[in-house]
């Protein structure tokens, strides 16, 4: 049976990500905060949902969750990083611990996860590692800098460890959603401090999150997740969404300029 590890995986895109892996047949490890008392989830395909307590922000607990884990499977064919949270606000008036606790989720969560699980994948001789990042890295949103800032830390991380673990033939990956109907939107810790200075902060917003509640469904996700983890030869980044990547082409090939303006003309 192949094993999946994915953190977040109690909501949102990560939920749907482990049953869609587990209906297919696969033992799931899902590691998320959430206490649960259930015991494990079997499906009629004959996989499995597993719960493991885990808090991506603790090294300790990230560790711990991994060790639980290796106790239970003798491998790991595929790990997913997508536990994350978001904040919006004016970056001028960000309180810098909450900037920080961004970070730490986000992206130092990621890194964590990543290197509690890499010496298992080392031992092996192979496995992939996919990264839920997000279309707000390579096109920053205005008021959702600190968030734009961690998924893109996330795409660099990813590409410069690619090269680092080719030789122990485990792949790298980032997928990047663009708008996902989810419990996401609702979780956004939203500062209005500054709106008196930055006037379209609160519109900006609030158009952000009218766009996120009428997205792609979280199980759109999932399949592309389905892709990267089972194609022969997963690419380095994915693009979730057919509009998004449109976009992403188009920032590629417009002036950043120009591109920066469109942006600030959609969020002002």
């Amino acid at each position: 049976m192949r094993t999946l590890v994915i953190t977040g995986g109690s909501s949102g895109i990560g939920k749907a990500t482990a049953s869609l892996f587990a209906e297919r047949g696969w033992r799931v490890f899902e590691l998320s905060r959430r206490e649960s008392k259930a015991e494990s989830r079997k499906t009629k395909a004959g996989g499995e949902i597993i719960h493991v307590p885990c808090d991506v922000s603790s090294e300790e607990s990230t560790r711990e969750a991994v060790r639980q884990v290796l106790a239970q499977t003798e491998s790991v064919d595929v790990v997913i990083s997508n536990a994350g949270f978001g904040i919006s606000g004016p970056v001028e008036f960000t309180d810098i611990k909450e900037a920080e606790h961004q970070m730490d989720v986000n992206f130092m969560g990621a890194v964590r996860l990543t290197q509690a699980i890499l010496p298992q994948l080392r031992r092996q001789q192979y496995g992939r590692i996919i990264y839920t990042s997000s279309v707000a890295a390579p096109l920053p949103v205005p008021y959702q800098a600190f968030y734009s800032a961690s998924k893109a830390a996330i795409n660099a991380m990813a590409l410069s460890l690619a090269n680092e673990v080719r030789a122990f033939h485990i792949s790298v990956s980032v997928m990047m959603p663009g708008d996902v109907s989810t419990g996401f939107t609702d979780a956004r810790a939203k500062s209005s401090s500054g709106e008196e200075v930055y006037w379209s902060a609160g519109k900006a917003v609030a158009n952000m999150e009218r766009d996120e509640r009428g997205g792609m469904r979280p199980e759109q996700m999932a399949k592309l997740f389905w892709h990267i983890a089972t194609c022969p030869s997963p690419r380095p980044q994915y693009v979730g969404g057919m509009l998004y990547r449109v976009l992403c082409l188009l920032n590629r090939i417009l002036p950043k300029r120009l591109v920066n303006w469109i942006e600030y003309k959609l969020y002002s």
